[in-house]
């Protein structure tokens, strides 16, 4: 077959074929870019989501465990200053002693900023018995299923905001995202599927946006999220509890522990001290 007879065949010699033998659409390479994006981006909105949880729940357990015992140190601090000032009678070291204890003022109503073990008068006896060998139970460990994430990516994929051509369809659609987002950190999949029914049976819009208007739009908004979730991680990773993670992303537990046992090996320290001074 000649060239002439390939051009009069249809399409022009550098023309794209889809696999059935028919011209591809103008779309289809922007598609092929926007679902390429897509899955990179996805993949790694996930790990950044994951990792949060990590990091919450982390922090969460850090000072569950480790809080009264920071306390305590504190508290053998004060006293300790105190002693000294007692010994002394020296007006510095009674300055020191006095905004030492001045930090430890009970503040009222301090429940619910120090998770229920420290309230007006100081520790809760259940709080003070964390300083012994008595096991702390940590926070529920949340691992979202296959199954979480793969409905996460889809509500992901259909509901982001910036397909919306108006502010109203905008704000409903930040508002669902913002429930996809919290229902996927807690890793229930039940909810995902409701939230995913909610959608499917949502209102439909006045102006349906063109193809290619819709993937240009998604392909905005994946440059601005990858942006966006390259910040996070980075505030995550450089954070005091995703570093404390970083150096033991597979056994964190244990790195609790070892902290736990620095910060009561400072505690006998410091009650050795204390003894010392008031003999």
């Amino acid at each position: 077959m000649t060239t002439s007879e390939g051009e009069q065949g249809g399409g022009g010699v550098g023309a794209e074929r889809t696999p059935g033998g028919g011209a591809a659409r103008p779309e289809e390479r922007l598609e092929r870019a926007v679902r390429a994006a897509e899955q990179a981006l996805i993949e790694f909105e996930i790990a950044v989501e994951t990792f949060r949880v990590e990091v919450d729940n982390f922090s969460r357990l850090h000072e569950q465990k480790l809080g009264p015992m920071y306390a305590r140190l504190e508290e053998l601090d004060a006293r300790i200053l105190e002693a000294r000032a007692a010994r002394s009678d020296d007006p510095e070291d009674r300055r020191k002693a006095d905004e030492a204890r001045a930090r430890l003022a009970p503040i009222p109503g301090v429940e619910e900023l120090l998770n229920g073990w420290m309230d007006g008068d100081g520790l809760f006896p259940e709080a003070t018995a964390m300083l012994t060998d008595q096991p702390v139970r940590p926070p529920q460990r949340v691992r979202p299923s296959e199954e979480a994430r793969k409905l996460y990516r889809d509500l992901a994929r259909k509901a982001h905001p910036d397909l919306a051509q108006e502010d109203k369809e905008r704000a409903r659609r930040e508002e669902f995202i913002t429930r996809v987002n919290a229902a996927y950190a807690r890793g229930n999949a039940d909810e995902l599927r409701e939230l995913a029914a909610e959608w499917a049976a949502g209102p439909e819009l006045r102006h349906v946006p063109s193809e290619s208007e819709e993937l240009y739009a998604r392909l905005e908004w994946l440059a601005r999220r990858k942006e966006l979730l390259t910040l996070v991680a980075r505030q995550l990773e450089e954070g005091a509890i995703g570093s404390m993670l970083r150096l033991a992303p597979d056994d964190p537990d244990k790195l609790l522990e070892e902290i736990a046992g620095q910060l009561s090996a400072q505690v006998t320290e410091r009650e050795a001290e204390l003894a010392a001074l008031l003999a």
